[in-house]
């Protein structure tokens, strides 16, 4: 016995599909979300922004530029050049709020020029904002130098004064035919953190440094 035909349904009855097609993009997360909380909580872009004005007339601060900066070095310890492109392929626009066509050389190089001459005030005022925020011991404090040698002549007339000058000295390298310029750090023996930075001369002795960077922490102190 046949079975009997069925005929085909309607145009109206038959079933529709809708496909939607949405782009997918791949970003890495990483540690981003745990530097951002940290550089929150220590409010690096305000204390940045509060030492060095200027910055608001862009895109971003120099503040958020710094804040942002904080997880390239971390994550990409590479010389400082298209922090653009990492920041593309990293979360820094859904962390940090900063679109990647932002970090260009240009403003990068501005950023860092309005902070050179403030370092020492912006690395300890962080410092001391990390000590309040996180309840650091800072009774005991471990203070150490280091030389940095450089390539190249340098001559005296040409350097600013703002800065440390750029000389022949004693370098931990040994590297007697180099000019280098030195710089310390004190942190805390609770934790390491970083409570005072300061760049120094290259000529001097190490020795004759520690008077200054004890008088520089004790005026932090009374702040």
């Amino acid at each position: 016995m046949s079975k009997p035909s069925r005929s085909p349904r309607p145009r109206s009855q038959r079933q529709r599909f809708e496909v939607a097609v949405t782009s997918v993009v791949e970003k890495r997360l990483g540690a981003l979300p745990v530097v951002s909380e940290f550089t929150r909580r220590l409010d690096l872009a305000g204390i940045v922004d509060e030492v060095c004005s200027g910055g608001a007339i862009a895109h971003v601060t120099h503040g958020q530029v710094i804040e942002a900066l904080v997880p390239n070095r971390l994550t990409s310890p590479a010389p400082l050049v298209r922090v653009g492109d990492w920041a593309r392929t990293w979360a820094v626009e859904e962390v940090f709020g900063i679109e990647a066509g932002v970090l260009n050389d240009n403003r990068l190089a501005r950023a860092l020029d309005a902070i050179a001459p403030q370092l020492e005030t912006i690395a300890g005022t962080v410092g001391a904002r990390a000590i309040s925020e996180f309840g650091s011991d800072v009774s005991r404090l471990h203070w150490d130098m280091t030389s940095m040698s450089v390539h190249g002549a340098y001559p005296a007339e040409d350097q600013d004064d703002n800065f440390p000058v750029i000389s022949y000295g004693h370098p931990k390298d040994r590297r007697t035919d180099l000019k280098q310029i030195q710089a310390g750090l004190a942190v805390s023996a609770d934790g390491g953190i970083p409570v005072h930075a300061r760049n120094f001369d290259g000529p001097p002795a190490e020795v004759s440094q520690v008077v200054g960077a004890m008088k520089d922490l004790r005026a932090m102190a009374d702040k």
